[in-house]
């Protein structure tokens, strides 16, 4: 599984952005929000019990990421169509402000190692990239457990300090950094 420290794989992959009729789908690669902090999320299969629960979240959640110069990015191993029949027929999904990658070859899932060993589908993974692309957080649940949404956003907040952030930091707060500083 790639960690912190690495690059963002290249990929383009069919990201479902829309319920209008023939704005339904665009494509999207690594490029198409260069510059930006980039949070992609992976979840295991379309039309399941806890995956909407966290794709919902992190809709509510858009516009902090949006504040923050970030990215939202969605990921799963359904075709773009499933993605557009899943928003079409969940309320809480209709609506989502970030695209949904289908990745139906796998390519971005398998570069990226968060492929279950036995179903062959994403973990629930996140990955949050600096604008270079570079990974400076990932955590992966096991297919059972959904993720917090609000730590992704805590995280962030915390990386793009680049100072010394202390456990449960939370943005407005001192840093390490800030208080060695008084110190000294």
């Amino acid at each position: 599984m790639l960690t912190v420290g690495d690059k963002l794989p290249n990929f383009k992959l069919k990201g479902t952005v829309s319920l209008e009729k023939n704005k339904e789908f665009q494509d999207i690669t690594n490029e198409t929000y260069k510059g930006k902090w980039t949070v992609l999320f992976a979840w295991p299969k379309d039309f399941t019990f806890i995956c909407p629960t966290e794709i919902a979240e992190f809709g509510k959640h858009n516009k902090d990421f949006n504040d923050r110069d970030a990215v939202v990015l969605g990921l799963s191993t359904d075709s773009e169509f499933v993605h557009h029949a899943w928003r079409t027929h969940h309320p809480d999904l209709k609506n989502l402000p970030f695209p949904m990658l289908a990745d139906i070859k796998r390519e971005l899932s398998g570069a990226l190692g968060i492929l279950h060993k036995e179903e062959g589908v994403a973990l629930r993974a996140t990955f949050i990239a600096d604008p270079e692309g570079i990974i400076r957080h990932v955590s992966v649940n096991d297919l059972s457990v959904g993720r917090n949404v609000k730590e992704t956003v805590r995280t962030l907040d915390a990386l793009q300090t680049d100072e010394l952030c202390p456990c449960n930091w939370q943005k407005g707060e001192e840093t390490l950094t800030t208080k060695l500083q008084k110190a000294g």
